[in-house]
Formats: C-alpha cells, sequence, structure tokens
C-alpha cells in the first residue's frame, strides 16, 4: 500500500511513490545510480480534485517515461504528473 503523503494534488495532478529501480543486473553486477533506468510505475498516493481522474490510491500504474515532476518529502521521493501521462492501471 502507498504511503500517506501531507500533499494534495490539485486540478488534474496525481501523485505517485515511483517503484524501485533495480540496484542489480540478473548477473549480479551492482549498477551505480547514475546508470539506472527510472522505472515508468508506482503505486498511487493521492489524487487531484477534477473528476476526470479514474484512477485511486493505492492502485499501481503505468505512466509515460519522462512526465512529471520529481518531488522529495524527507528520504520519500515521489512523482507529480497529470491524469493523462498515467498510460495504465496494474491488476
Amino acid at each position: 500500500m502507498a504511503k500517506k503523503s501531507n500533499i494534495e494534488p490539485l486540478g488534474e495532478n496525481v501523485l505517485i511513490e515511483p517503484a524501485k529501480a533495480d540496484q542489480k543486473t540478473a548477473s549480479g553486477i551492482v549498477l551505480p545510480d547514475t546508470s539506472e533506468e527510472k522505472p515508468q510505475e508506482g503505486l498511487v498516493v493521492a489524487v487531484g480534485t477534477d473528476k476526470k481522474i479514474r484512477v485511486k490510491p493505492g492502485q499501481k500504474v503505468i505512466y509515460s517515461k519522462y512526465s512529471g515532476n520529481e518531488i522529495k518529502v524527507g528520504e520519500t521521493e515521489y512523482l507529480l504528473v497529470k491524469n493523462e501521462d498515467i498510460l495504465a492501471v496494474v491488476k
């Protein structure tokens, strides 16, 4: 389940906690942070007030690769994306 946050998205924005990128390859090689490919999936933490938003907190979603704004609150990193940048819900 996604963590609760004190960030409340406005309008058509959705707050997502991105999945963690793999730190190792299948063969066991440790990857440095700079070579990690950012994940395109995560958990919805909060949604804006726009009635067109169809996702709910706690759902796992896939979003566009270069979408959103990165936000760090304490030690937790979030991504604030537009509703239209969410491509699918993972069931």
